[in-house]
């Protein structure tokens, strides 16, 4: 499989995800979690989805876990929507990095201060 098709791949799982986290999962351990990116093997057999969190630690852990859980049920309405041959494995991770794009903003912004302070 080329890897323009498993990238297109990957953002149609990713708007899919989304719309059956929006409408169909109930588990109340899940909390506002966004699916920031799709990483689809060439193979098909498995996906990585990087899910973003917004709460403290225990939040994310239990958004996490449920997402886990859930995983085989995403699957296979996966599987119906997109009407693959082979719906891959979803492997949930905790994507961070809007985390620490507002940490480094937030220390541009310090370190801005003072140096107009020592200006």
């Amino acid at each position: 499989m080329s890897t323009q098709r498993a990238a297109r791949l990957g953002d149609q799982i990713r708007e899919e995800l989304s719309n059956l986290m929006r409408q169909e999962l109930k588990d109340p351990r899940i909390g506002f979690v966004s699916i920031v990116k799709v990483e689809v093997a060439g193979d098909l057999r498995h996906a990585k989805v990087f899910a973003s969190v917004l709460g403290d630690e225990k939040q994310k852990k239990d958004s996490l876990k449920g997402l886990i859980s859930a995983a085989g049920f995403l699957r296979n309405e996966l599987g119906k929507v997109l009407q693959l041959r082979y719906t891959p494995e979803l492997h949930f991770v905790l994507d961070e990095s809007i985390e620490h794009g507002t940490k480094i903003a937030q220390l541009l912004v310090q370190v801005q201060k003072e140096q107009s302070k020592s200006e």
